[in-house]
């Protein structure tokens, strides 16, 4: 980590854009990490193996104390909660590279509060919630006292095109009734999770983006079933597979209004996606170090691994490719600052498709280098791959980001000059196959 004097080279080109405030900002984040959680992460992690075992699963842990200790410290150094632009006072170009540096640290994201799903939450809350709604749970979320969790993927359908999302959100008098099956649900199986921000079906009528809403489950009411955790590549992990049966919560619950549940997502997703892609670029880039560090400490066939053509090839391509989704990441921060994340979208996906890519890539090559290493459990590059790797389906799966890069481009009118260099054949329209004999 540079010091807030050393602008990094990849940001040279923005330094207009950067006010003083990110260089304080970018240094309250780096005191942060190197003072107080990087000294605490052996005990930190002590207390997490012991709750674990206490619970009889690795996910059904609470957080441990060390977790607290931080977040208070957090705190008192001003950067809790600081993915809110009203705490961080930046940017989102600016707020870029400080979640890069988030995400070599998961313990720091934590402890500061910005960690997802609940980042997208409270910005749904503060942005569309009533004020009772905001104080019965964005309050308490906000001073990091409960997390939630965002119910929207089901196992029945898919997903990917959320207009298939079949939980029903039925209104009964004064109340509403939830019936459906989520899976895959962040967080949700933490026992610190307090309430789900779900996504149902209200009507089947009507404009297809018009048909659903969003409404705030709390976690204890009556019908909510944790079936299980769900696994990933075998590992558990905080998702949960949850049944929804004749859930019954107050029709005060219901956020902004019923048939409002697209608009709501399409407001929570941009912000988090770049996000998820700044926080997997530091994931590359610290298994980039770790090819680095390994190659210097190690010999093979007569020489150092860091003398070997084929090892010195693969950091250049994983320098390359790492440079070059970091620039894109800035460019969509920048479309967003400039535009709005509407019109970022296209670079958005574009990134989200691109980051989790890069990252994988680079990832396996370090396992490659470290061998049997990579792949036991006194390394950690084993879980960053499985963690990037869940990357490229949250928030939406590759296939879909691509087809929205894809339609904007359609969109594009092609330039009389494209259309000459084509060379397409204008008799095709008179002649048809003819024309080509």
């Amino acid at each position: 980590m540079a010091l807030v004097e050393e602008i990094p080279d990849e940001l040279l080109p923005y330094k207009g854009r950067l006010s003083k405030r990110f260089y304080e900002a970018r240094q309250q984040v780096v005191d942060f990490i190197k003072e107080d959680v990087l000294p605490a992460l052996p005990e930190w992690n002590r207390q997490r193996r012991a709750l674990e075992k206490e619970a009889g699963h690795p996910t059904k842990a609470p957080m441990p104390p060390m977790h607290w200790t931080l977040m208070e410290k957090a705190k008192k150094r001003g950067i809790f909660n600081f993915f809110l632009p009203e705490v961080c006072g930046l940017t989102v170009l600016e707020y870029s590279p400080i979640q890069e540096i988030l995400g070599t640290v998961p313990q720091a994201n934590y402890a500061m509060n910005c960690s997802a799903p609940d980042t997208g939450n409270m910005e749904v809350l503060e942005k569309f919630g009533t004020p009772e709604q905001k104080r019965k749970w964005l309050e308490p979320l906000l001073r990091g006292e409960i997390r939630s969790c965002f119910a929207m993927t089901e196992p029945g359908v898919a997903s990917s095109d959320a207009t298939n999302i079949s939980t029903r959100i039925v209104r009964e008098g004064p109340d509403y009734v939830i019936n459906g099956h989520k899976w895959y649900i962040s967080g949700a199986i933490r026992p610190e999770c307090k309430v789900a921000v779900l996504l149902g079906k209200t009507r089947d009528d009507g404009p297809r983006h018009s048909r659903h809403s969003m409404i705030l489950v709390p976690m204890d009411a009556p019908g909510v079933k944790i079936l299980r955790p769900m696994a990933v590549f075998g590992h558990e992990h905080d998702h949960a597979e949850i049944l929804f049966d004749n859930v019954r919560v107050p029709a005060s619950n219901i956020l902004l209004g019923e048939g409002r549940g697209f608009e709501i997502a399409q407001g929570r997703l941009g912000p988090g996606r770049i996000h998820h892609c700044m926080r997997t670029i530091g994931q590359a880039e610290t298994a980039l170090q770790a090819i680095v560090h390994r190659v210097k400490n190690r010999k093979a066939f007569g020489s150092m691994l860091s003398e070997k053509d084929t090892i010195r090839q693969a950091i250049a391509e994983a320098r390359m490719e790492l440079t070059m989704c970091r620039q894109l990441c800035y460019l969509a921060a920048c479309v967003a600052d400039e535009k709005g994340f509407k019109a970022a979208r296209a670079y958005i996906g574009m990134i989200k498709v691109a980051a989790p890519r890069m990252a994988l890539k680079i990832i396996d090559e370090a396992i490659q280098i470290h061998g049997a290493h990579g792949l036991s459990q006194d390394s950690k590059l084993a879980d960053e791959f499985m963690h990037v790797r869940h990357v490229r389906l949250a928030d939406g799966p590759d296939i879909v980001h691509l087809r929205t890069i894809a339609k904007q481009e359609l969109k594009r009118e092609p330039s009389p000059v494209a259309i000459a260099i084509s060379g397409e054949n204008k008799n095709i329209e008179k002649y048809g196959f003819f024309s080509k004999l």
